[in-house]
């Protein structure tokens, strides 16, 4: 079975939902005032979406600037 080839479109799409997602997870968890059921540090969930989302917009500036160098 072979995987479709990789995009940069791609993999800043696959970037963006990732971050989105952990920053959700890590805000929920972080307002959950019940037992301490779930083991996760937050703290580490918040700066993993942070830096997802800085290299999605890290894609994002790379694809604005080859739309505007080609011009």
């Amino acid at each position: 079975m072979q995987l479709p080839p990789f995009t940069f479109w791609s993999i800043s799409l696959w970037l963006a939902i990732t971050a989105i997602i952990l920053l959700i997870s890590a805000q929920l968890i972080s307002a959950y005032d019940g037992p301490a059921t779930i083991l996760a540090d937050t703290k580490r969930l918040r700066y993993a979406a942070l830096a997802f989302g800085l290299l999605f917009l890290a894609t994002v500036a790379i694809r604005i600037y080859e739309i505007v160098a080609s011009t």
